[in-house]
């Protein structure tokens, strides 16, 4: 079964730089495609990121390019957010989530396993 775990939220001030983790375990890792996804209260969880099995291939989000990079080592199986430029508007729960497909990589029911997320929240 696989599990990922994601760590690394905190309080930052806006324009702050944050990352957050997500070790995955009872999978061969490089086989799978991850992705980040976040959830503000009250709204649906949204596409951030997601990064194929090999690392060679990334996809972001139109809000969020240009200051997230999504990052994977396949050795330590584990995958990396590195969000810069926060905004108020980046407060959420951040998911990593887990895929074989390699369909569209922005559509959560296509990821089959996710973590328990990780609670970013951006001061104004």
């Amino acid at each position: 079964q696989v599990q990922l775990v994601e760590s690394g939220g905190a309080l930052v001030q806006a324009g702050g730089s944050l990352r957050v983790s997500c070790v995955a375990s009872g999978c061969t890792f490089s086989n799978y495609r991850m992705g980040w996804f976040r959830q503000a209260p009250g709204m649906p969880r949204e596409f951030v990121a997601a990064i194929s099995g090999s690392g060679g291939t990334t996809y972001y989000a139109d809000s969020v390019k240009g200051r997230f990079t999504i990052s994977r080592d396949n050795a330590k199986d584990t995958v990396y957010l590195q969000m810069d430029s926060l905004k108020p508007e980046d407060t959420a729960i951040y998911f990593c989530a887990a895929t074989n497909s390699y369909l569209s990589a922005n559509y959560p029911g296509l990821y089959d396993y996710w973590g328990q997320g990780t609670q970013v929240t951006v001061s104004s």
